[in-house]
């Protein structure tokens, strides 16, 4: 069975949603499997641009299963403000299937995301307030709710109560907030249960059918390798796994269903957020980089901040999540420059370093190792074929495969869905 993993091989914000959608017409079933409504896609396609938070691009294309796995934690209130956004732009939503096992985000989670927040002052993490944190810490608490939960009124309204007393005191008496209503959380999430109920299934089996009968499944993922619960720069790492490796207990298959892996690599580097990076740029080259790329954050709408591209975290995130090709985005926003640079190493103490540390310490005196590069003209956008694209930018993909040992299979030349080099069949 061909299961293909499109997840971040950087920080996130690497156009996976572009990538997605256009392999999600070759898929017969699409999945999100991690994260929340804190990762934002933005597609281009039919003429419009589409920006998506919970549900996976593949919705886009119309006429295929659309799952939310079990793995990611729901906002119910954006969950369907985007349902209403997609069919609002012509994109049914119909084969939209949410699973019974997927936590809530409660409303409680997003003011003590920002309390938090507040209160950590410099040393905050950078969330983006949507409550992310807050749900998947109370999901390994054993104290979540879970989608299931919406559909059982005497249950949910137990055990509401006896949660939000607790919550109500951490957030008056530890945060100095204002409690929250009982009566209108209550009332609202039963709404929320009412209007989604026909969606919420136990969706491993709807995916487990597809796995016996050999379809194409595409496993999206949101955020980026660095932003990994475990393999990120903790503690300024989202709550999830973004890696190929969470997709098995994301979705409810066994991890034998995933046969290939594709690592989308924006041609340059970007965060958002705090921690270290070690090729950031603070002139004027960055902020040309973030101006042309459009480089702003697409839930928060912050600047991110921009550096050049790090083979170190690539070497990385192969390692860590089995990368089988390469998705290069954004190769037209490097275009124009007269020469580019490429991280091949850092150097720490004198010494060479070619593997990414666990410290942040460290991170923090690193220093990039640079090969520079020559650069390509200003619009690639019509290319289509490799051997069509300048000099410098064949280089520069070619160093790319050298140093990480790995093909690149896709290049996005432009936003659009067209706008694509395909070098090799992912399905």
């Amino acid at each position: 069975m061909p299961g293909l993993v499109v997840f971040g091989s950087q920080w996130g914000d690497e156009g996976k949603g572009r990538f997605v959608d256009y392999l999600a017409g070759q898929a017969d079933m699409v999945i999100r499997y991690q994260g929340g409504n804190n990762a934002g896609h933005t597609v281009y396609a039919n003429g419009q641009e589409f920006k998506l938070r919970t549900i996976p691009s593949g919705i886009i294309s119309e006429g295929k299963p659309c799952v939310i796995g079990n793995g990611v934690v729901i906002d119910p209130a954006s969950l369907l403000k985007e349902i209403e956004y997609v069919e609002a732009k012509g994109v049914s939503a119909a084969n939209l299937h949410i699973s019974d096992r997927a936590h809530v985000i409660m409303p409680y989670h997003k003011v003590l995301d920002a309390l938090s927040e507040a209160r950590l002052g410099d040393a905050k993490i950078g969330t983006t307030g949507n409550g992310i944190g807050p749900c998947y810490a109370d999901k390994t608490s054993r104290c979540g709710f879970r989608m299931c939960d919406l559909l059982e009124e005497d249950r949910f309204s137990k055990k509401l109560k006896v949660v939000l007393e607790g919550k109500n005191e951490l957030i008056t008496k530890i945060y100095g907030g204002k409690p929250l209503s009982y009566d209108e959380i209550l009332n609202d999430y039963l709404e929320y249960g009412r209007k989604l109920k026909d969606r919420i299934e136990d969706t491993s089996l709807l995916i487990y059918d597809y796995v016996k009968q050999n379809k194409k499944i595409l496993f999206e993922g949101a955020q980026g390798m660095l932003l990994d619960l475990d393999y990120g720069t903790y503690p300024f790492v989202t709550s999830s796994h973004p890696t190929a490796g969470g997709v098995a207990c994301g979705v409810g298959v066994g991890p034998q269903v995933v046969t290939d892996v594709l690592g989308v690599v924006k041609s340059y580097t970007t965060r958002v957020g705090e921690g270290p990076f070690v090729t950031e740029l603070f002139d004027e080259i960055g902020d040309a980089i973030r101006n042309k790329g459009h480089e702003f954050g697409t839930v928060t709408g912050r600047p991110r901040r921009c550096g050049w591209l790090d083979l170190v975290i690539l070497r990385f995130a192969v390692r860590v999540s089995g990368i089988t090709a390469f998705a290069l985005s954004r190769m037209d926003t490097l275009g124009g420059f007269d020469t580019v640079k490429v991280c091949v190493g850092y150097e720490y103490k004198g010494k060479m370093i070619d593997n990414y540390p666990a410290s942040l310490e460290m991170l923090s005196k690193m220093k990039p190792v640079y090969k520079e590069m020559q650069g390509w003209r200003d619009d690639i956008s019509e290319i289509r074929n490799f051997e069509d694209l300048p000099q410098g930018a064949q280089e520069y993909v070619k160093l790319i495969e050298e140093e990480t040992g790995i093909p690149v299979a896709m290049i996005g030349v432009g936003p659009g869905r067209e706008q694509c080099v395909m070098r090799k069949t992912m399905f």
